[in-house]
């Protein structure tokens, strides 16, 4: 068949009413294509466990998904218990710490009135004001974590459905997106899947390491100061941490409210250490586990956390890395796709060959006369 060439204006309108389509289902899709997408990295993260129990142990594939989501379902429920525990705790505590924040931001206007001589009656309406703009900004920051951690039944049941489905239909779905495409596109196909598989599965290991790290690290950091509910804050900002930028910023802004609230003179210190985590974190762990492989630059990062947490929520929020660094090797493998790849990596640096210089001694003797 003769390719027919499109003018550059209707080859444009198709790929954005394509873009907007895609869009808009993802949107209406949102209570089954989050839990789905979820399930599939679920999938690949334990598919080597599956694969292992069946080709060692021989067992059948229905009874090695079953040992899967057992694993999966255990780690999932200790991680809900935990933070369960840990937020009852926190939430009897919080009239407490509110009277502690009151009590604080008086300590802190009498010592700015004795510092720089100001009359404290005429400070009392911007505190309160400020005050209730504390507790209430305190209130959404407790609220946006408790949403972050706390899924919807469906979503949990739809997980752990989908989860199955694609472990034990997994042979099948590999074969029908290879037959999608031409036969002479194959060898390609596969290839794009292995990486996919072998990256991604290298990817989401790496992310969990560098969870455990980033938590060690904050509530050895937390401890230190005598912050309290430093195992909580601890483990939350290892798992906020996967939230580029964001994550980082929201549990450093409730650690040192809590410093804060309860008397803490090390709030300040706290920050600090925040910035000093933040700093090993991004030259040092991030790196060394997860790589630089599927590493997406930071423009790129910041709009897909807005795309995302504007079409799934939170959720939108912490798949959406995973979700680019699929695509990107999708678009460094696929003709024409090349530059798309290129854009949503970082950009390499272009060593310039040095100069090399050869030193020569030319000796020339003249006789005298």
């Amino acid at each position: 068949m003769k390719e027919i060439k499109l003018p550059f204006l209707v080859r444009l309108t198709f790929v954005l009413t394509s873009i907007l389509a895609v869009g808009y289902l993802a949107v209406i899709g949102k209570t089954i294509l989050a839990p789905l997408f979820f399930s599939f990295l679920m999938a690949l993260l334990l598919l080597p466990f599956a694969k292992f129990l069946e080709t060692r142990l021989k067992f059948r594939r229905a009874l090695s998904t079953f040992s899967s989501v057992l694993v999966m379902g255990v780690v999932l429920t200790a991680i809900l218990y935990f933070f369960a525990s840990q937020l009852s705790d926190f939430t009897k505590d919080f009239p407490v710490l509110q009277k502690q924040v009151t009590k604080s931001l008086l300590e802190l206007q009498v010592w700015i009135s004795k510092t720089f001589h100001l009359n404290i009656s005429n400070q009392w309406k911007y505190i309160n004001q400020g005050l209730e703009k504390l507790l209430s900004s305190t209130g959404i920051i407790l609220g946006f974590t408790v949403a972050m951690f706390s899924s919807s039944l469906a979503f949990v049941i739809f997980s752990i459905l989908f989860f199955i489905f694609i472990l034990n239909y997994r042979r099948l779905l590999y074969h029908f997106i290879v037959s999608v495409f031409t036969e002479k596109h194959t060898m390609k196909v596969h290839e794009v899947m292995a990486e996919i598989q072998r990256i991604i599965k290298s990817y989401i290991s790496g992310l969990f390491i560098q969870i455990l790290i980033v938590s060690i690290l904050t509530i050895g950091l937390l401890t230190l100061l005598d912050v309290k509910y430093a195992i909580l804050i601890g483990v939350l900002t290892g798992l906020m941490n996967l939230i580029p930028y964001i994550g980082i910023f929201v549990s450093c802004l409730l650690a040192c409210l809590i410093s804060f609230a309860t008397g803490g003179s090390a709030t300040l210190f706290v920050l600090l250490g925040y910035v000093g985590i933040h700093v090993i974190d991004g030259n040092i762990i991030l790196p060394l586990v997860v790589g630089s492989k599927v590493k997406i630059n930071a423009l790129f990062t910041f709009i897909g956390l807005l795309v995302g947490e504007a079409i799934w929520g939170i959720s939108g929020m912490f798949l959406s890395i995973p979700f680019l660094a699929i695509l990107k090797i999708i678009f460094e493998r696929v003709e024409g796709l090349q530059p798309w790849g290129k854009v949503l990596g970082e950009e390499t640096r272009i060593r310039k060959p040095r100069r090399k210089y050869k030193i020569t001694k030319n000796i020339t003797l003249h006789e005298k006369e």
